[in-house]
């Protein structure tokens, strides 16, 4: 660990772990991991995400319930998780300390100390590493920090799992998360307006390019009509990359006053398209969202850019 971050930490009475709007679970079991960490050390902590919805899935983790939406310490040392730019993180943090621990390599360093590997596959192995030797790893963090591990690996399936996720993952389960408890909370508690959902966005599947890119389009009307919320939209994106011929999915989301763009990959990077819509992410896993649009003419305008990747 940073001496640096372990003299912040024991600089400041007060730390508020901040994570991304809309988060995913790498954002919310990096941030409770670390929430357990600081509060076993006698820290006064809280933990917030600007987001009215979290993922409502991982509500089995330790300290899920204390996750609040609005910040209350006002000189407090700013630890942000798994979050590439400032302003995702969703509150005016103008004269903050920030200490940054992210591993997207679209990451703009915003921090006064910035802690982003993007060699590694999850942020919670990034927080892992860092607070391992200071700080006692309880079965509260550990399983905090697996859930995430296992969430953006997608199950130990991604491409840059390597020898060192596994050891991550070992040491883990050897501190005592219950591995059939946590995967059966992550892939079994799906809600009847996701499957609802689902249905409708797999009739709006196409394929374009050669079959090389596949769109789906969630509109208003889609979730309205299914009672779905945003959480029961993830996981739709990876239907359109599971075929055989695509390279690149694509799904774009009407919700409320804009539209969310999520891109899968099996191989080409799609964070260089996403950074040209403002947005960002990983190599084969990547986002954005803008003001809401024609969807078709935003559509339009991806696959256009997504063409030149052909030509690479």
């Amino acid at each position: 660990m940073s001496q640096a971050l372990k003299d912040s930490i024991d600089d400041y009475n007060t730390i508020t772990i901040l994570s991304h709007i809309h988060p995913d679970a790498d954002a919310i079991g990096t941030s409770l991991g670390i929430y357990a960490l600081l509060k076993a050390y006698g820290k006064r902590v809280e933990i917030v995400n600007y987001s009215e919805q979290l993922p409502q899935y991982l509500d089995f983790l330790p300290n899920y319930s204390k996750i609040k939406n609005k910040m209350s310490y006002e000189d407090s040392l700013i630890i942000a998780c798994d979050c590439g730019s400032i302003d995702r993180l969703g509150f005016d943090l103008s004269g903050r300390d920030i200490v940054n621990i992210d591993h997207h390599q679209t990451n703009q360093y915003y921090g006064r100390l910035n802690y982003v590997d993007a060699t590694l596959v999850a942020s919670s192995h990034m927080a892992y590493n860092l607070l391992r030797d200071y700080f006692k790893i309880s079965v509260e963090a550990a399983s905090c920090f697996y859930v995430a591990l296992l969430s953006d690996t997608q199950y130990f399936k991604t491409s840059n799992v390597k020898s060192n996720v596994f050891e991550f993952a070992m040491e883990l389960l050897e501190l005592g998360v219950n591995h059939q408890e946590v995967t059966q909370h992550m892939t079994l508690r799906n809600s009847l307006a996701s499957m609802r959902l689902l249905g409708k966005a797999l009739s709006s599947l196409r394929l374009h390019q050669e079959a090389r890119v596949s769109s789906m389009v969630v509109d208003k009307e889609m979730i309205e009509s299914t009672g779905a919320t945003l959480q029961d939209i993830h996981g739709i994106v990876d239907y359109g990359r599971s075929l055989v011929t695509v390279e690149i999915a694509v799904v774009l989301i009407e919700y409320q006053n804009e539209i969310k763009v999520s891109l899968r990959s099996k191989s080409k990077d799609i964070s260089i398209l996403a950074e040209t819509f403002g947005g960002g992410g990983h190599q084969l896993a990547a986002g954005f969202a803008i003001k809401s649009t024609n969807l078709e003419e935003l559509l339009d305008r991806i696959l256009e850019k997504l063409a030149l990747h052909w030509q690479k």
